[in-house]
């Protein structure tokens, strides 16, 4: 009895002098985080605006005129410069056949081009299909070859700097990466090359990603919404303002020249693509990102492959922050504004606040403040802002316009996975250099049946599918929405009860693409 009489006198005791001062300080945070999530939001538009109204497209501000035979009939295919393909693999048996074919479809002077299948599956069966691939190939005249190493060290980064250590490699002038599950489409390296090859400042040539899946699932659209406002204004104003942006690890074209002098491959994080982009702008080199030039891909469409795709996406960036913020400001080659880019717009505000603030704000700050009437929240920071920020997300992708409400439950819900990981990568804790690639379906949903199974197995399956955090805060988020029912006056339960629910779907697995079992 004085045990249940204590604890209310405790938390009364505790509430005015400890709890009340903290919650009004974390809001605090929180707000300044969301403005300056808003004002980069913004400032991201009048850009984009300014440059669609100016035309500042890639083909005005460089040269970029097509590399033909017949500007110099003596050399013929010497003309053209020689370009390396690589494709990085990982027991890729769904899709090896569609990015090889592509690669090898690419029109471009057969003695100028050198495919390079850079193969790190674990499953030996996978591994003798890819080798008999590139053999077929072979047979048909394409130089490609298969490389293997002893093991997996690196990960991506360690294939990607194995593969350029062969003798051949220094013939090649450019190189171009795809991922297994990319497929360009045969004018690809006439559209870009020609950036390089009139243009010897810049180092990389950055196609965009067009997504042959987008319409599998929800999952799949609202993944479209955010990596469309990626590539179509967070790039395209990145290209026009600055000449720097993070290089997406695949669909574009490096010169080796640069690649070499900024370092080449690291693996000290997982984000290797965007540590050799900084590091090559650092060293004073141009980028070009090409809206127009789209290349086919593949979006994770199971959940469980979605989350360690995030996971690397969220922590690989703050632990090169890390890494590099010291390299960075005490650069010597590249201006000051170029400085501040990288460091606010490109990491600070895009790779560390905009996910913590995220998850912290929306799903823990506001929802406690229910329990301490005294912190207010005004209606611009809780309402106002995250409406307009939600509204400019959306240019890039007017046709899933109508999925914007659904798209803001579903970014919540990820936060909590981007926010955990942002935090293990700015700690460098026991996660930081986790590797998990990404799984790619292909075509094989299409063509498994969807057999039913047995009770106990659909049990089974269910507990497998459980994902406990999700369905941890989804709870706290409903009691929230009852406690503000009973004694709450700002209504923000009609948020929580959505937001909860949002947490619940996913917590018990029913979202993305279900595989059934084989």
């Amino acid at each position: 009895m004085d045990a249940a009489v204590g604890l209310p006198d405790a938390w009364s005791q505790v509430r005015a002098p400890v709890i009340v001062p903290l919650l009004k300080l974390a809001v605090a945070v929180c707000l300044l985080m969301s403005v300056l999530l808003f004002l980069e939001r913004l400032y991201m538009a009048v850009v984009i605006v300014g440059v669609k109204l100016l035309g500042r497209r890639p083909e005005r501000r460089y040269k970029c005129d097509p590399i033909s035979e017949d500007d110099d009939p003596e050399l013929g295919s010497a003309a053209f410069p020689v370009v390396l393909v690589q494709i990085p693999m990982f027991n890729e048996r769904e899709v090896y056949q569609l990015s090889i074919g592509a690669v090898c479809g690419l029109s471009w002077p057969s003695d100028r081009l050198v495919v390079q299948v850079l193969d790190d599956s674990t499953d030996p069966l996978i591994k003798e299909m890819v080798r008999m691939e590139c053999e077929r190939w072979a047979h048909k005249g394409i130089n490609i070859t298969y490389q293997i190493r002893e093991d997996r060290k690196g990960y991506k980064a360690g294939a990607l700097k194995a593969g350029m250590k062969h003798g051949y490699v220094r013939e090649c002038e450019y190189m171009v990466i795809f991922d297994a599950d990319f497929q360009p489409d045969p004018d690809f390296l006439h559209r870009t090359i020609p950036y390089l090859h009139h243009n010897p400042e810049i180092a990389l040539v950055q196609a965009r990603w067009r997504f042959v899946n987008a319409d599998e699932c929800l999952m799949t659209r609202m993944q479209e919404m955010s990596l469309d406002y990626h590539f179509k204004v967070e790039q395209e104003v990145s290209s026009s303002v600055c000449a720097f942006f993070g290089f997406n690890g695949t669909a574009g074209v490096w010169r080796i020249s640069a690649v070499n002098e900024a370092g080449g491959w690291k693996d000290r994080t997982t984000v290797e693509d965007m540590d050799l982009a900084i590091r090559a702008s650092l060293k004073g080199w141009k980028f070009v990102y090409l809206g127009d030039v789209q290349v086919k891909s593949e979006l994770p469409s199971t959940f469980k492959a979605f989350r360690f795709q995030q996971h690397r996406w969220s922590c690989g960036p703050a632990n090169l922050f890390r890494k590099m913020l010291l390299e960075i400001v005490t650069n010597k080659k590249v201006t000051i504004w170029k400085k501040f880019h990288v460091i606010y717009n490109f990491f600070l505000v895009r790779k560390i606040v905009a996910h913590i603030v995220t998850f912290t704000f929306y799903c823990i700050i506001i929802p406690t403040t229910i329990f301490v009437p005294e912190v207010h929240i005004p209606k611009w920071g809780c309402v106002y802002i995250p409406t307009i920020i939600t509204l400019l997300n959306s240019v890039g992708t007017p046709r899933s316009f109508h999925l914007l409400f659904f798209w803001i439950l579903f970014e919540n819900v990820m936060s909590l996975h981007r926010t955990k990981a942002t935090l293990i990568g700015l700690l460098e804790a026991g996660r930081a250099n986790e590797w998990v690639v990404t799984e790619k379906l292909g075509s094989a949903m299409k063509m498994k049946s969807a057999n039913k199974a047995s009770a106990r197995k659909s049990f089974m399956r269910m507990w497998e599918r459980l994902n406990v955090p999700e369905l941890g805060v989804g709870a706290f988020l409903f009691s929230c929405g009852w406690y503000d029912v009973a004694f709450g006056k700002d209504n923000f339960f009609i948020y929580l009860f959505f937001q909860s629910m949002a947490f619940f779907v996913v917590g018990v697995g029913y979202v993305g693409t279900i595989v059934p079992p084989s």
